[in-house]
């Protein structure tokens, strides 16, 4: 699940400022379940921002999509979308992006931070569990991702400051190595932490679009 935070007011309050007419618009997926941006979470920070300008000043209108990273869905602002002179998105990123490109003339401002893709602990819990770095070496590590859990996102082995399970940085994050091993060990395939794996080439860190080999030809005929 993707997580994110909602940004500090101040900072949504500059960008929507010298607007006059400003939807807030709500995504009912991942951001709504870590309670960053939902219906409720859009009903919130439209009061907040009510109550600070005062309602002659700006006025805001609110809209929670199924999703904003799915065009499809986003066909229901095509009928309000004219009413107004920015958008405020509290989607994921890809959702603000999605938002902006379908309608190019209005100003799309993110209200939250999106931080990780990550597990449910508990309510309102979160840890981060994948990078999305594009070369999965979990099949290697037991199951254990060392990008994310480990402090120096090494690839191959841990470094000289492991400390009895924990992380040099801080005693109370334990050294993803040391559970590599653990959890290796326990399954009878240890002699693989001995296999090295090449230096990540990050892909993450340059455009990309991923076609799935069942779509490749209905992509093709879309051109």
């Amino acid at each position: 699940m993707i997580v994110a935070e909602r940004k500090p007011f101040d900072e949504i309050k500059g960008m929507v400022a010298g607007y006059k007419k400003v939807l807030t618009i709500g995504c009912g997926t991942c951001v709504a379940v870590c309670l960053a941006g939902g219906s409720k979470e859009v009903e919130t920070l439209n009061a907040e921002l009510k109550l600070n300008f005062g309602r002659d000043k700006i006025e805001f209108g609110s809209k929670t999509l199924e999703r904003q990273c799915d065009m499809e869905f986003l066909e229901e602002l095509d009928e309000i979308a004219g009413d107004y002179d920015a958008f405020v998105s509290m989607a994921c990123g890809a959702g603000i992006q999605f938002l902006a490109e379908r309608f190019p003339d209005k100003p799309v401002f993110p209200a939250v931070d999106t931080s990780f893709i990550g597990v449910n602990l508990d309510v309102g819990w979160y840890e981060e569990k994948c990078r999305a770095c594009g070369s999965c070496v979990l099949g290697l590590t037991g199951g254990i991702c060392p990008v994310t859990m480990c402090a120096k996102s090494l690839f191959n082995g841990p470094c000289g400051g492991t400390n009895n399970g924990s992380c040099e940085i801080n005693k109370d994050q334990p050294c993803a190595w040391f559970k590599i091993y653990e959890r290796l060990a326990a399954q009878g395939r240890l002699d693989q932490i001995k296999e090295i794996s090449p230096p990540n080439d990050w892909r993450n860190q340059i455009p990309r679009k991923i076609i799935q080999p069942g779509y490749e030809e209905r992509v093709k005929a879309l051109g």
